[in-house]
């Protein structure tokens, strides 16, 4: 393996854990039945939640890169 296959498996590894760490406010049955419909509002996310989501979008960026890479270079 060559170091880019490392870093793509790095960084998948630590994608999952930054999308499992991600709370979700919202529910299953809102979304069919349409009763709290605040998928559109513009809320300003803050501390931890807005890390996870730069490190998720930085760290998917890294992985799709890194296996375009590791495809390449063989």
């Amino acid at each position: 393996m060559i170091w880019v296959d490392w870093i793509a498996i790095i960084s998948t590894i630590l994608l999952i854990i930054a999308v499992l760490l991600q709370s979700s406010d919202d529910n299953i049955q809102d979304a069919f039945s349409g009763e709290k419909s605040e998928l559109f509002k513009n809320k300003k996310i803050r501390g931890m939640e807005l890390f996870l989501t730069r490190a998720s979008i930085i760290l998917s960026i890294l992985m799709v890169v890194s296996v375009i890479l590791s495809n390449n270079l063989r």
